[in-house]
This record gives structure tokens, sequence and C-alpha cells, in this order.
């Protein structure tokens, strides 16, 4: 047994009875078929909200945006006036200006200046004991180049001028030495 309900002054077959159209109804009286326009130019419409975008995600969101608003709008659609690609694509630059405008409105995170700062995080200190101990074992020389030039902050010329070394020998045992600490720490991290 079903039940019925009427309007008064409503006969059965009259338009007020008929259920209206929902969201399933894809083809409008000007013959716009969604469906069928999403699989036509969708990956088009897909490749120039990325391209206009640089951004996927969003350019994906942007193409569902354009066929739902093609959707509401599919009554409005005249093929006389041109073609479903550039109705759909008219709607979808449309669409990426509003992306485009909302971005700019988005607030952009700045430092504060009265926050407290963050504390660096904390140095391993196994990575310590071994530039300590690969500093060790360099020779006098090289481990002398190496403190003065990258701890204390002395240029070539600064500890050229103090030690009487010529700043191309510096250099190279610079070179050397830090070559020999890399390689320490490397035999080191291999070993844990």
């Amino acid at each position: 047994m079903s039940l019925v309900v009427m309007r008064p002054g409503t006969q059965e077959g009259s338009p007020m009875s008929q259920p209206t159209p929902g969201p399933s109804a894809q083809t409008s009286s000007a013959g716009l078929d969604v469906s069928a326009a999403f699989a036509e130019h969708g990956s088009a419409l897909l490749g120039f909200a990325v391209n206009a975008l640089r951004d996927r995600a969003l350019a994906e969101d942007c193409v569902q945006e354009t066929f739902l608003r093609a959707w509401r709008a599919r009554a409005s659609f005249d093929p006389a006036r041109g073609g479903e690609r550039t109705w759909l694509f008219a709607i979808e630059r449309r669409v990426v200006l509003d992306v485009h405008r909302a971005r700019q409105r988005t607030p952009l995170l700045v430092p504060d200046e009265h926050a407290p700062e963050q504390a660096a995080p904390a140095a391993d200190p196994l990575e310590r004991l071994g530039i300590v101990e690969g500093l060790a074992r360099l020779s006098d020389e090289h481990r002398e180049v190496v403190v003065a030039v990258h701890l204390t902050g002395l240029s070539y010329q600064e500890f050229s001028d103090v030690s009487g070394v010529p700043v191309a020998t510096l250099r190279t045992r610079c070179f050397y030495a830090l070559r020999a600490l890399r390689t320490h720490l490397d035999d080191g991290e291999n070993l844990s």
C-alpha cells in the first residue's frame, strides 16, 4: 500500500506533482551533456589549470569546480555562440582567476619580532667526539690550518701573516686535512 499526498487543486499529471530533476539530470534542452564534455575536454582543462597554477591538486579542484559551474549553468549554453570547449575554457579561466585572487588574500606568515627565538637543535655528542678524534689524527700543521681557518674564522692571508707559511701551502694543507677528516667521519658512520 502506498500513500500519495497531493496538494489541493493539483491533478496527478500536473507539473506540480512531477519530481523536479536533480543532479542526475545531465543534459539540458540545449543538448550539453556534462559527462560527455568531461570525457572529451577534462584532460585539456586539467592541463591548462596545472600550467596556470603550478599545483596539480589545486588544478584538479579547479577542473571539478569548472564542471560544477558548467552543470549549474548548462541551460545558458548556446552552441550557436561557440563550442563546448570554448565555453568550458571561459568558465575555467574565471575559476583560475578566483584561485589566484584567493591566494593573494591569504596572509603570509612573517616571523614575529617579539617571539622568542627557537634554540638550535642540539648537536649529536657522538658526532662532536668523531670530529675531535679526527682532528687528533691529523698532523700538527694540518690541524692548525683547519682550526685557524674553519673554527676561529681567520682568512688564509691572516693566518699566513701569523705563521709565515705561504697562502697556497695553507690552502693545500687545509684541503687534505678536510678530506682526511671527512674520510674519518664517513668511516665512523659506517661502523655504527
